[in-house]
């Protein structure tokens, strides 16, 4: 515990890359922001492989290319490249590797990629993001030695669905049932139904190069993209090797176990997989040494 601060440290570590105001803004939040974090010519050729594997020009191999649920010639996604040669070099960028290191510790393993295109809305509202928490996607713990890395790839404002953050969320709700909202979303967008007191949502407007990095808990979603072109954002999300797989049956998440589960037995058909399974396919170790995951 710092002399500074009267409450211990649970969600940051000292390890001289986050400053004491940083490590309190985040443990009270649930998310810090760093500007210009990641430099623009990685992030160019990041954008330039989504645009070869959106548009068939290389093979999409074990990732996933997901389209618009309402605009069928719409990539809006490609998951799980933690393998692929170019994408790669975010996930294991050392700018961004410094930083989570303070929330996971040294051994660090890659669970979860996301290159986000969110394409002009169609007029279904399809575009947006529901209130969620992530980690009621993720079958493993500890919650705190897990944390998202956020890059704007393309400026993110409201007009075009920045990312919104309801700040301390994180400490202040448990883990909250999810479903799909009514009206139109994309395929796993499920959302949070019951948040009815005054929620003083946050807005995250973005610069490309602006990383966000949140807690797992923290409830965040993202608008409809009202703008004539796509709002590009490169994620992942990260968790110490030392964390362990656990059950989700008769929890809140056992009906995105049994989705995913669903997807992934058409992806390897005739092949038994369980909730980890996949999860263990999908993650790699990114620094330091591989343990539990």
């Amino acid at each position: 515990m710092d002399s500074a601060r009267k409450k211990p440290f649970t969600l940051t570590r000292d390890n001289g890359k986050l400053s004491l105001g940083q490590r309190i803004f985040y443990e009270e939040n649930g998310f810090i922001l760093f500007p210009r974090l990641m430099p623009m010519d990685v992030l160019k050729k990041c954008d330039q492989r989504f645009e070869e594997i959106a548009s068939g020009k290389i093979p999409k191999g074990t990732m996933i290319v997901m389209k618009d649920v309402k605009d069928r010639k719409s990539v809006n996604k490609i998951q799980d490249f933690v393998f692929d040669d170019v994408l790669k070099e975010y996930i294991e960028h050392k700018d961004i590797l410094d930083v989570v290191e303070s929330f996971t510790g040294p051994n660090i393993m890659a669970m979860h990629t996301m290159l986000i295109a969110k394409p002009p809305d169609v007029g279904f509202g399809s575009s947006r993001h529901p209130p969620h928490q992530d980690l009621y996607y993720f079958p493993f713990r500890s919650e705190d030695k897990i944390v998202a890395a956020w890059t704007a790839i393309e400026e993110c404002n409201i007009e075009n669905g920045c990312l919104y953050v309801l700040p301390g969320s994180h400490k202040k709700y448990p883990l909250l049932p999810h479903v799909y909202p009514p009206g139109s979303v994309n395929k796993l967008y499920h959302g949070i139904q019951d948040l009815k007191e005054p929620l003083n949502w946050v807005y995250l407007k973005m610069d490309p190069g602006d990383t966000v990095f949140f807690h797992p808990k923290l409830i965040h979603g993202s608008g409809v993209n009202k703008s004539k072109g796509t709002r590009k954002a490169i994620s992942a999300h990260y968790a110490a090797s030392d964390c362990h797989y656990i059950e989700v049956d008769g929890t809140v998440q056992q009906s995105i176990k049994e989705e995913v589960l669903e997807v992934a037995k058409r992806k390897y058909p005739g092949v038994e997989i369980n909730f980890a399974d996949v999860w263990r396919i999908k993650s790699g170790i990114v620094r330091g040494i591989r343990s539990s995951l």
